[in-house]
């Protein structure tokens, strides 16, 4: 058996195609507080509640889930799954500028050259990392 292959899907001629991602998950140790972040500082929107702990964030087609969880149980989460967020973005200074503005964490002054374009990192108010992405 091959690991690897657990990621790929076959389509229906047969060739092999990679999965379609359909969600983030995102863990964090304060759900109201992420809230306030991700739609106040980010404008997401909420688009499902499951349960008092998890809220789903429509982000185009790919939603954002957010899940509550505590203590050693949120380290050991977080750990394991360390996600990064990228956002694409057609004008990467206006992000900055804006980010600033609300007070985010950014952790570059300025955005940074990379292979497909420009980008900026920040971090949410738990730590977890965010990016915003420029295409050239």
């Amino acid at each position: 058996m091959n690991p690897a292959k657990d990621y790929f899907a076959a389509n229906k001629e047969g060739v092999t195609v990679m999965a379609q991602l359909c969600a983030i998950g995102i863990y964090v140790p304060d759900l109201t507080k992420a809230l306030r972040f991700y739609t106040e500082v980010l404008d997401f929107e909420v688009n499902k509640q499951y349960g008092p702990k998890i809220v789903s964030l429509a982000h185009g087609e790919l939603p954002i889930i957010l899940e509550e969880s505590e203590g050693a149980d949120y380290i050991d989460r977080k750990a394991a799954t360390g996600p990064v967020l990228v956002l694409q973005t057609e004008n990467i200074e206006n992000e900055v500028n804006l980010l600033k503005s609300k007070g985010a964490d950014l952790l570059m002054e300025e955005p940074a050259a990379c292979p497909p374009g420009k980008y900026i990192s920040f971090r949410d108010p738990f730590g977890n990392i965010l990016e915003y992405l420029q295409f050239d």
